[in-house]
């Protein structure tokens, strides 16, 4: 499956295995090439630390800010475009040496949109839709609300590979949950005939206050209870 795509992109891969106190662990590292674009991505236990931003010619650390990052020396970022030079030059090769390869297309095998925390109305949240199992990278992914688009706040992850050879890849978007609003997540991939959509609206579940009213009506029948006994011991010491 890979030597066919190498007849539009070059992708090479690099995995390293090592050994904590806290396990085992992956890294990784991709470089990715093709006429018009590129990409350099270092990766750890499946998640995306730093990638090479070819247009704004920087590195750019990916990781959230609570966790420990993981620093990168000095000229990572040199070394990147360095590897486009040779990541275009194989290219070159691969497209003789495979002219006649047909391009395999595998569609989304995975839509899915959730959110990262709790839903909270009013407070900040993000939206993340996630496919996988699509080959080549990458997908392109819409958002929308209420049936506008939206770009502000968003943001993709670079394709990353599954152990099938297949991809997966992450867009996420920044928002506030308004009760009644309406999100959608939309990928579009060369093997699909028709985009894929998935929906998301903002619905939260009010407080239960069936506990509360039925201690409180339980105690007003008791309290209720103790002053018809009160008054009727009253009574009743009265008429004797």
């Amino acid at each position: 499956m890979m030597m066919k795509m190498m007849k539009v992109l070059v992708l090479g891969l690099s995995w390293v295995l090592w050994v904590s106190a806290d396990g085992l662990h992956e890294d990784i590292a991709i470089t990715g090439c093709s006429d018009s674009d590129g990409e350099f991505m270092y990766g750890l236990d499946g998640e995306e630390v730093w990638v090479a931003d070819f247009i704004n010619k920087r590195g750019v650390d990916t990781q959230p800010p609570f966790v420990d990052h993981v620093s990168y020396v000095e000229g990572a970022y040199e070394s990147a475009e360095a590897d486009q030079q040779v990541c275009r030059f194989n290219l070159g090769i691969a497209r003789k040496g495979n002219k006649d390869v047909p391009l395999e297309n595998d569609p989304p095998s995975s839509l899915l949109v959730y959110t990262r925390d709790d839903v909270e109305l009013g407070e900040k949240n993000q939206l993340i839709c996630h496919v996988t199992g699509f080959y080549p990278a990458p997908v392109k992914i819409y958002w929308t609300k209420n049936g506008e688009n939206v770009t502000e706040g968003t943001s993709i992850n670079v394709p990353f590979p599954n152990t099938d050879g297949s991809f997966r890849q992450t867009s996420r978007l920044e928002f506030i949950p308004q009760q009644g609003d309406i999100y959608s997540c939309t990928v579009q991939h060369l093997a699909l005939d028709s985009p894929l959509t998935r929906i998301w609206d903002v619905e939260t579940t009010p407080p239960s206050v069936g506990p509360a009213v039925f201690c409180g009506l339980g105690l007003t029948v008791g309290l209720l209870g103790v002053a018809a006994g009160t008054f009727f011991l009253i009574k009743g010491n009265e008429c004797s």
